[in-house]
């Protein structure tokens, strides 16, 4: 896909402040520390659109990315980050689950998880979410330049194990540093986004 325009449009902590057009979306959701910044810069090919901090857990509001005028990806809060008070982690997942099982613009959910380490307790928890919404999923593996390639396969089959999936085949390991992967992934989501 060709990105003529990317920008972000609105932050959000409730549904009132949402984006009140049709425009489809991609939610992204992921552990605080796994790329999700880095996810959209990378695909869009711009490299300072979505912040990058050295500390995670900086993403507190819903934060929608207009991407070419024709559909927005919605980056929200990540999970599982230990340095925010429970009631602030208790309000993002709050925000999070209301705006992924009632939201009627979105498409797809992409489930970002670090492809260097086995799916966490809290990961196979948001898959398990995940596969109660009705809305299509997959999990984009991030930090595949960080893993060797002889170490790859042997990865893929640890996630397949882990959340007893049936194939490898929902899968997209990427490089946010390389760009490898991110083919796959844009395929993906046009097929939704023009659907």
């Amino acid at each position: 896909m060709i990105i003529k325009e990317a920008e972000l449009v609105r932050t959000a902590v409730n549904d009132r402040q949402y984006p009140q057009d049709d425009l489809p979306e991609i939610a992204l959701a992921g552990r605080s520390n796994v790329g999700k910044s880095s996810f959209i810069n990378r695909l869009v090919n711009r490299k300072g659109l979505a912040r990058t901090s050295s500390q995670p857990g900086k993403t507190r509001t819903l934060n929608f990315y207009e991407i070419n005028q024709a559909f927005r990806i919605v980056d929200v809060p990540g999970y599982g980050y230990a340095r925010v008070s429970k009631s602030d982690r208790q309000k993002w997942q709050a925000m999070n689950e209301r705006f992924l099982s009632q939201r009627d613009q979105l498409v797809l959910l992409i489930l970002l998880m670090d492809m260097r380490h086995a799916p966490t307790e809290l990961d196979q928890a948001m898959y398990h979410f995940a596969e109660g919404l009705d809305l299509p999923f997959a999990i984009c593996l991030t930090k595949l330049d960080k893993v060797k390639k002889s170490q790859r396969a042997k990865q893929l089959k640890l996630y397949k194990q882990v959340l007893d999936l049936p194939t490898t085949d929902a899968l997209f390991p990427f490089s946010a540093e390389t760009g490898e992967g991110q083919a796959d992934i844009w395929d993906m989501i046009q097929s939704l986004v023009e659907a």
